[in-house]
């Protein structure tokens, strides 16, 4: 399938993250035919990642991004670090629970070691809190605090009572919180960016405003654009909700769009009220909300709404009255940016990985756990080229969940999705 012209690249949504971004990339397009051990389709998390643990393996690795590197939600997000995978029970069952507790981790280790190793400037820090909206979240934090407890969590954790939370993040919206420092946030489009470098200072080759057309199959995939080609034994799909390219992968995930507002810098004043210890915030709903302060100390705020267009002024009249309902100091607040993006979200919620040939692999749907499953994600497509798929297999196993007209009705389905969550968010 060919892309649009309204597929033509792109550079960055008008994010605080593209305005404070450290480096700005300028990867040449892909011109003429190249040869590759990999080419790496996505120059997101996911491919990102995979071209950097590939790469320092020594693998000879392209990767080929329709617009700039991070330009989809991997630059766009919420900067929230936590742990976890969906569909975490089925992958219980298919490989155990130890196995299971070490992998709902692993994103975390391979950025805490990226961000030492290759000295990334990304604002990485831990604190976080799952924050309680009736009892049956409380019941649940219960459960989690246990959880961490069974598994010897070898990072500070506790529950706070509500008394405890309205200290710590200065709001009367939640009856109490689990406090996890294990988790934590970041600058996500820093991050990628950094990672990019760190791939390419390991000898992989990036290629910008290159979108692909589509990928010749065979004994070598060829990843072709209007002008070039990467001929190479292994092709991993890292689109995620922006790939539309094989029929085979159509309909397997939904593309919600996900929103998120950025205020002026805020007082000491204010920050110590409504943040004082740092920490990222996000409710337990399924439509749900989340927070957090910058570096410079700017409140960002984020959740999903029935809206799907970008314009800045229509996004901060879905989400500002959000934020005063738990921040109502705030109110005369000035919001300088707005933006949006779309996450995959297959049908089931769980993450898909697969192969549309066999040597033509992908990864996708990770239902907005991205930022730490992306990078766990590369190294497990890493170990599967070089030999070793025993994750990749078992991961593969889940089941997949086709919804047909996905593509053509996305919006009216996204839309009655959002009506059937919201109901059982408020039972």
């Amino acid at each position: 399938m060919r892309q649009s012209p309204t597929d033509a690249p792109q550079s960055h949504v008008g994010s605080y993250y593209a305005a404070t971004v450290n480096d700005h990339t300028d990867f040449k397009p892909l011109r003429g035919e190249h040869n590759a051990d990999v080419c790496v389709v996505g120059a997101g998390f996911t491919g990102i990642s995979t071209a950097l643990h590939l790469a320092e393996k020594g693998y000879k690795v392209h990767v080929v991004e329709a617009n700039k590197v991070g330009w989809g939600a991997s630059g766009r997000n919420g900067g929230q670090l936590i742990a976890g995978i969906s569909a975490e029970k089925r992958l219980a069952k298919l490989m155990g629970d130890q196995a299971l507790w070490g992998l709902r981790w692993a994103g975390h280790e391979i950025i805490r070691q990226r961000v030492s190793t290759y000295n990334i400037d990304c604002d990485l820090k831990f604190g976080y809190i799952d924050v309680a909206i009736k009892g049956r979240h409380l019941r649940d934090l219960e459960s989690g605090c246990r959880y961490l407890e069974a598994n010897n969590f070898e990072h500070e954790y506790r529950l706070l009572s509500q008394v405890e939370t309205r200290d710590l993040i200065g709001t009367d919206a939640y009856i109490g919180a689990l406090l996890n420092m294990g988790n934590g946030h970041l600058h996500p489009l820093n991050l990628c960016i950094g990672e990019a470098r760190a791939a390419v200072a390991n000898g992989a080759t990036i290629y910008e405003q290159s979108p692909v057309t589509h990928i010749e199959h065979g004994a070598k995939a060829v990843v072709h654009t209007d002008a070039g080609s990467v001929k190479a034994d292994f092709v991993v799909i890292a689109g995620n909700a922006y790939h539309r390219l094989e029929r085979k992968l159509r309909g397997l995930v939904l593309p919600v769009n996900s929103f998120i507002i950025a205020s002026e810098p805020l007082s000491a004043e204010l920050v110590q009220e409504i943040n004082r210890d740092d920490v990222a915030v996000c409710d337990p709903n399924i439509i749900l909300q989340y927070f957090r302060l910058s570096a410079d100390k700017r409140l960002l705020f984020g959740g999903r709404c029935k809206y799907f267009g970008m314009d800045p002024e229509v996004i901060k009249s879905q989400l500002v009255p959000r934020m005063l309902k738990i921040y109502p100091q705030l109110r005369d607040t000035h919001f300088e940016f707005a933006w949006g993006g779309s996450i995959a979200v297959p049908v089931n919620r769980a993450p898909q990985f697969g192969r549309v040939a066999s040597n033509v692999l992908y990864a996708q749907g990770y239902s907005g756990h991205g930022v730490n499953v992306t990078h766990v994600t590369g190294q497990i497509l890493a170990e599967t080229i070089a030999g070793t798929s025993e994750r990749f297999d078992l991961i593969s196993k889940l089941k997949t969940m086709r919804l047909p007209g996905a593509a053509t009705f996305s919006r009216q389905l996204v839309s009655l999705g959002m009506i059937y969550y919201g109901l059982k968010d408020r039972l």
